[in-house]
């Protein structure tokens, strides 16, 4: 075979095999450029439950907390779930559970806090008949905790008596509950 033939049907090959690679592999300049990013609205909802309903047990059977709420929508991008008028029941394993209600609630991704805005009322009622009410404009309850705490202005009737104060933590399981400052108090003599 001439050198001449011999030399095209190499260069010929050479072509065919980058052709095919070419191919093969897909190489274009679109491939390389950057790829646009699926951007999330961090208000989407992925889904929702109207007249939603939970209950926590404890690890003996006893109800730890009670849950319901108007309507419970879950944010795909944060994984919170906001809920519309909650209302729980936190037993504590007892039969006198604290009432806690707000307008609106944030529950965090592993359900471990909520935080309740607008209008919070936690209540609860003892063996003895007395109430005591705890009212504010925001609070963060920690119920597996049996805890709650707020940096906002607090008022706590019961005991003969009115309290408040500028922020709170209030240990529900041991009924003791701690303002933080600007405490100021008004008590009946009896």
């Amino acid at each position: 075979m001439p050198t001449k033939k011999l030399r095209n049907l190499v260069l010929l090959a050479v072509l065919a095999a980058l052709f095919a690679a070419v191919g093969y592999w897909n190489i274009s300049p679109e491939r390389f450029q950057a790829r646009p990013v699926a951007v999330i609205d961090p208000k989407a909802v992925d889904y929702y439950a109207i007249n939603a309903h939970a209950k926590q047990f404890l690890p003996d059977g006893g109800i730890q907390y009670d849950m319901t709420a108007d309507k419970v929508e879950h944010l795909q991008a944060s994984q919170v779930s906001l809920l519309t008028n909650p209302d729980m029941n936190l037993y504590r394993g007892t039969v006198y559970p604290w009432h806690v209600t707000s307008e609106r609630g944030e529950v965090n991704p592993d359900g471990t806090q909520v935080e309740l805005i607008d209008s919070v009322r936690i209540a609860r009622t003892d063996q003895k008949s007395r109430a005591t009410v705890i009212t504010s404009s925001r609070m963060t309850v920690f119920p597996q905790k049996q805890y709650a705490q707020t940096e906002q202005d607090v008022r706590i009737d019961g005991a003969g008596g009115v309290s408040t104060g500028k922020g709170m933590k209030a240990y529900l399981n041991d009924s003791k509950i701690n303002l933080l400052s600007n405490v100021r108090g008004l008590y009946e003599a009896r």
